[in-house]
């Protein structure tokens, strides 16, 4: 039996290679990232195939010296023989014991930086790496990769029945991996045919499952190793290889799972719970409740329901057969019928020029002169004749303004997909078509326009045509969208000479302003020496006519004045006597004496005296 073992191992060996081998060699050929992490862990099954195989053959050895020196003791019946050292006598067994002392820990090492390595570099690479299988080869990967599992499943379901009935430890971790990479093998088959199914995905998502089943061999490999060191040193007690892995043990027979749940529970309850005719039944019965569920699974599949906002495509055998509105519906179950779920009232927006930027368009300001997207740069006419002279001042060597300039534009479209099936099966990429067809529609667009007036008043119409011509051309490819909305917004020149074009639109302005400000100048200048010359006109106009009025009423008072004078001479003379004494001693002091029979004697003070207005000034009381 023992010699059957060591054959198993080699057999198993030898499989495992030409497995790998094999697997590698059709993972190039299909460009299948699954077949990437599913040829990692067949190779690390070769490696713990030969260690296996290996420390079987070193036991086997062991086994038949000390069968030879046993039976040489019998026949010569003499102890001096074996006075010698022991590691002289029994050579297999020494090497055995450099082996498990000094190989396998540094392999159990070599495991665990290869699984941890090849997790790590593979989630890496499976970000970059391209992610398509070629149609026609999907295939004949899939039937070769069903054919390794096959053949995995059978070497290895043989070789765990017989490590299980012999209680060979040595064959055990080769018999675990190579059953385990028939699952592998399985799942990666599985990917490969989903990804023939139009789930493009799926093959990337089976080499994350195994990315992270590397890695959970690694950390369970480096605990392991960290047990081994505290680990009592029994003479003669028989341990468990430290490649041996466990998860890889219950991942290829997950009816262990049950031997192990059976003797928690008989430990926990204090009876044998897994002699119960329930447990029993459970066991033996698992592969048809899990069966049945599986049925459950399917037949779950018949009913489905549209979401408010929803339309869905039926499909039956991959031809669509009906459109379906929101609610609940039935159908075959997968993958006879499927249906492809769209959002037919939701405003869906893409846009043309850029790629939004999160943080920068979280900025409160947004300048030219910053790149605050990843932008686009399209033509634009111009009409502008500008000049550019010579140094000497002289217009010969002057460049004419090309016809036309650079311009970056963000231009927001929304559309509403009003025909569903339109939408998902008369164009391939129909998203990716809209977007390039309001590409083409926005630059041929720009390339006819003028770069003042699309900065300027004409964004309103020309948002207004470019809606009109991408619903044009997405219905000439039956896209079945409506454009709602197509928004030219954050226009500018491009960001390498906004500040130049910032200095001349500066500068025109500054241009425009002091014009402005000259002929405010201007107007204010003329009218005020309008004014002043309308007023002195009329100074002198009112001036005039005081002048002729005064000699008019001078003139007209001498001719009146001759019938009073020769009507009462000495009364007119007196009167304009008196009226002359009055007005020229208008400011003095006068002093009237009303007799003139006596002879008064005046004394005149000439002293300053208070004035009345400070005698007769009111003090407030307090």
């Amino acid at each position: 039996m023992e010699r059957n073992t060591q054959k198993n191992g080699i057999v198993n060996l030898a499989a495992a290679i030409l497995i790998f081998i094999a697997a590698f060699a059709v993972t190039v050929f299909s460009n299948s990232v699954a077949g990437q992490a599913a040829s990692i862990f067949l190779g690390l099954g070769v490696l713990i195939s030969f260690a296996s195989w290996f420390q079987m053959r070193l036991e086997e050895n062991e086994r038949l010296e000390k069968l030879e020196v046993e039976e040489m003791a019998r026949a010569k019946g003499e102890a001096s023989m074996f006075d010698s050292k022991e590691s002289e006598l029994f050579p297999a067994r020494r090497a055995k014991e450099q082996f498990e002392k000094f190989f396998v820990p540094g392999f159990a090492v070599l495991l665990f930086l290869l699984e941890a390595g090849g997790a790590f570099l593979l989630w890496r690479w499976m970000d970059k790496a391209p992610h398509s299988i070629p149609a026609d080869r999907a295939m004949s990967s899939l039937a070769l990769f069903s054919i390794f599992a096959l053949i995995l499943f059978l070497l290895g379901r043989f070789s765990v029945t017989i490590a299980k009935l012999e209680n060979h430890r040595l064959l055990r971790p080769s018999a675990s991996f190579l059953l385990a990479g028939a699952y592998v093998c399985f799942f990666t088959a599985i990917g490969i045919a989903l990804v023939k199914a139009d789930f493009t995905k799926a093959d990337f998502w089976v080499a994350r499952a195994f990315c992270i089943l590397l890695g959970v061999m690694a950390a369970e490999i480096l605990l392991t190793l960290l047990l081994e060191i505290y680990r009592p040193r029994v003479k003669g007690k028989i341990v468990r290889p430290l490649y041996d892995s466990r998860v890889i043990g219950i991942l290829a027979q997950p009816e262990s799972l049950f031997t192990t749940a059976a003797q928690t529970l008989d430990y926990q309850f204090g009876f044998k719970v897994s002699e119960t005719w329930f447990f029993q039944v459970l066991k033996e019965n698992l592969p048809l409740l899990l069966l049945a569920q599986f049925a459950v699974l399917i037949l779950s599949t018949t009913v489905v329901f549209v979401e408010p906002g929803e339309q869905a495509v039926l499909e039956h055998f991959g031809k669509a057969v009906a459109t379906l509105d929101s609610g609940a519906h039935f159908k075959l179950p997968w993958p006879l019928d499927k249906i492809y779920r769209y959002r037919t009232d939701q405003i869906q927006t893409f846009e043309v020029g850029y790629t939004p930027d999160a943080q920068s368009e979280s900025a409160n300001v947004i300048l030219w002169s910053m790149s605050h997207a990843k932008e686009e740069n399209f033509l634009v006419g111009n009409r502008s004749t500008a000049m550019v002279q010579s140094d000497n001042g002289d217009n010969s060597g002057a460049l004419k303004a090309p016809p036309v300039s650079l311009i970056t534009v963000s231009i927001p479209i929304q559309f509403q997909i009003t025909d569903v099936r339109k939408w998902a099966y008369q164009n391939a990429d129909p998203g990716g078509l809209l977007q390039n067809l309001a590409t083409r529609e926005v630059v041929q667009f720009l390339a006819g326009e003028d770069l003042g007036d699309v900065l300027s008043y004409e964004r309103l119409t020309a948002a207004q045509k470019l809606q009109t011509q991408i619903q044009s051309a997405a219905d000439a490819r039956n896209l079945g969208v409506k454009i709602l909305f197509v928004g030219l917004q954050d226009i500018h020149p491009p960001v390498a000479v906004a500040e130049n074009y910032e200095k001349v639109v500066g500068a025109q302005q500054q241009m425009i302003a002091k014009s402005n400000n000259a002929v405010a100048v201007a107007i204010s200048t003329n009218t005020i020496s309008g004014a002043i010359a309308f007023s002195t006109t009329n100074v002198a106009e009112a001036y005039r006519i005081q002048k002729r009025t005064s000699a008019f009423a001078t003139a007209a008072l001498f001719t009146n004045q001759i019938p009073a004078f020769e009507a009462a001479p000495s009364v007119y003379k007196n009167r304009k006597y008196f009226e002359a004494f009055a007005s020229a001693t208008k400011n003095a002091r006068k002093y009237i004496w009303l007799t003139t029979n006596t002879q008064d004697v005046v004394i005149f003070n000439l002293e300053d005296t208070i004035a009345s207005q400070m005698l007769n000034a009111n003090v407030p009381q307090e």
